[in-house]
């Protein structure tokens, strides 16, 4: 696997390509998104759990760099919040630069639109129901790791009418940062909305154990199989 930053139109992003890759015989993408003060880096080893020939991963930087404390520094999709119209606008801006991305992404790799797996952990996974719960003929599924819908009523209002589209939800028990209330409200939400998905909770934190990358590689193995050679 070959991994390497690619300076996008809208977003700085590391994309890890299986080796011999070529455009010319496309393969399914899977795109993460990092959490609130983390970078692009964040979750580029998950992509070993993974049949290395069989996926082409994409890992953007969030676009808002953020002062953490002294000397340490991150980036954050959203400001800390979410209510008001300044929060608004940062997650319209957000969601502009994921909108270049993904078109980057289809023409830079050939992915077909439904050929696609969104995720994204903590922050990461709220702009995944924003962005990816409203485009389900793009994405296959959508990932997400230890988060909750963000402003249900605004979600709500965007949802399509086909609703089938498959989600994979893990969340700790024992998180710390977006306690497990967030994930089973985010849980109601979906059954509310008439979704159907695959729930796990892990006795964890705000993190992503071994037990559900094994839970994960399973489910993508499903509902987007690995291309490549067999």
């Amino acid at each position: 696997m070959n991994a390497k930053e690619v300076q996008g139109r809208s977003l700085l992003y590391i994309a890890v390509e299986p080796d011999n890759f070529s455009r010319f015989t496309p393969l399914p993408v899977i795109v993460l998104l990092h959490g609130f003060g983390a970078s692009m880096t964040d979750l580029v080893s998950l992509s070993m759990s993974f049949k290395p020939e069989g996926y082409v991963f994409i890992f953007p930087n969030a676009p808002m760099p953020i002062q953490l404390g002294p000397g340490v520094s991150g980036y954050a999709w959203t400001p800390p919040g979410d209510s008001g119209a300044d929060a608004e606008d940062a997650e319209e801006r957000a969601e502009e630069a994921l909108d270049t991305l993904f078109e980057e992404v289809i023409e830079r790799y050939g992915a077909e639109p439904g050929n696609i797996l969104l995720g994204g952990f903590s922050q990461g996974g709220m702009m995944t129901y924003r962005c990816g719960l409203s485009r389900p003929d793009m994405f296959a599924g959508l990932v997400i790791l230890s988060s909750r819908v963000p402003s249900p009523d605004t979600i709500r209002d965007r949802l399509p009418e086909d609703r089938s589209q498959p989600i994979f939800i893990s969340h700790g028990t024992s998180d710390m940062m977006i306690p497990i209330a967030g994930g089973r409200e985010s849980r109601e939400f979906l059954e509310a909305e008439g979704y159907t998905f695959e729930y796990h909770e892990y006795p964890m934190g705000h993190e992503i154990s071994q037990e559900v990358l094994d839970d994960l590689v399973a489910w993508t193995n499903n509902v987007l199989p690995p291309g490549g050679p067999d």
